[in-house]
């Protein structure tokens, strides 16, 4: 096995974007059991959680904290009626939790009033990935390889063309989030089946010990809140306590469809306001120690929010597979749907129904 990352393995979106590890999709469990039936929604759900045990029955101790996270209604800009109503949808999310055996937990407290999830967790992506890699090394050899650095200029079936050369194989697997409709364009188009958006975020500099108290109250583990377009968690390094937060999106939609990872004036101001908010004060001088963006892949309304995952092209050079458009929650679907294409590629079994297909192949 063969594989190549046009730069640091996971530095994309799910290095760059934090490392929040939670269960099921990107539509809040009721949603998914009213869009998609029950059966395909607790299956995805429960798929997401053996990933996760998974990552912690292979990776050296503390890479995932098991932390769990919470789902917060409100927040930034959000208005007491607004509030409400998320509120409820959290009522209703816990309860179709409930029903299918699936642990939630009503919270409150300094940090707000919402949901906890104790089945979720936090990693730090690059870690994690390295981690994977070198369990996959000791199981199977030197027959498992990664290139890191390694731009893939063209996919076609029995060979990936590379800026370093090239790599034949029977089956490849495209598995990529943001920039999955530049790298297989015929994902994108007038009406595209998965297209990329930018999440930006920012990250303090190590904070004090007043500051770090205060924020560890508030953030206890994996935070999003306003319907999940804001997320925050710690990262407790060597150099001190930092605070990550991210989203926004939807302060500037029109501006963050976009390839470009490039930071912006009117998300970012959200962020720290966000972040504030977090902190408790005002964001003084010298407080942000980064600002960074990156590319994720969004499915089109009609998949109502399933992942992209199956045969993109097949001919009798090769079959060529791809998975994407996680939605923004791509760090335990993204590896269930790579399994379930795997199974396509090498056992031809479909993939299942909580995913959307890509188009037929040529």
């Amino acid at each position: 096995m063969v594989g190549v990352d046009a730069g640091r393995v996971a530095a994309g979106a799910a290095g760059r974007n934090g490392g929040l590890l939670l269960g099921g999709a990107e539509p809040a469990f009721h949603d998914a059991v009213a869009d998609w039936g029950a059966g395909p929604a607790a299956w995805l759900y429960r798929a997401t959680l053996a990933e996760l045990d998974h990552l912690v029955d292979v990776l050296p101790a503390g890479v995932v904290r098991r932390a769990g996270s919470l789902r917060l209604a409100g927040g930034v800009g959000v208005d007491d009626d607004e509030r409400t109503r998320e509120l409820a949808d959290c009522a209703a999310q816990a309860a179709a939790l409930r029903e299918h055996g699936i642990a939630v937990e009503e919270r409150s407290g300094s940090f707000g009033e919402g949901l906890f999830l104790p089945d979720d967790a936090q990693a730090n992506p690059v870690v994690r990935h390295l981690g994977v890699l070198a369990h996959l090394q000791r199981e199977h050899g030197p027959r498992v390889r990664l290139h890191e650095a390694t731009r893939v200029l063209r996919v076609r079936p029995g060979r990936v063309e590379t800026d370093r050369g090239a790599v034949g194989a029977d089956v490849v697997l495209v598995a990529v989030d943001g920039r999955l409709d530049v790298l297989l364009p015929q994902l994108g188009g007038e009406r595209p089946t998965v297209r990329t958006a930018r999440l930006q975020m920012l990250a303090t500099t190590p904070l004090d010990d007043d500051d770090a108290a205060r924020v560890r109250e508030r953030v206890p583990c994996g935070v999003y809140e306003r319907w999940g377009y804001d997320y925050a968690q710690l990262d407790d390094g060597p150099a001190g306590l930092r605070l990550l937060v991210g989203g926004g999106r939807d302060v500037d939609r029109a501006a963050e469809w976009t390839t470009s990872t490039d930071p912006t004036p009117p998300v970012q101001a959200h962020v720290e306001r966000v972040a504030e908010r977090l902190l408790g004060r005002p964001l003084r001088a010298g407080d942000v120690g980064h600002r960074w963006g990156a590319s994720v892949g969004y499915t089109a309304p009609e998949a109502q929010g399933r992942a992209l995952c199956g045969l993109v092209d097949e001919r009798p050079g090769g079959r060529v597979a791809a998975v994407g458009g996680y939605c923004g929650t791509g760090n335990l679907v993204g590896a269930v749907a790579a399994r379930a294409a795997v199974r396509l590629l090498l056992e031809g079994e479909q993939p299942p129904s909580c995913f959307t297909p890509p188009p037929a192949p040529p």
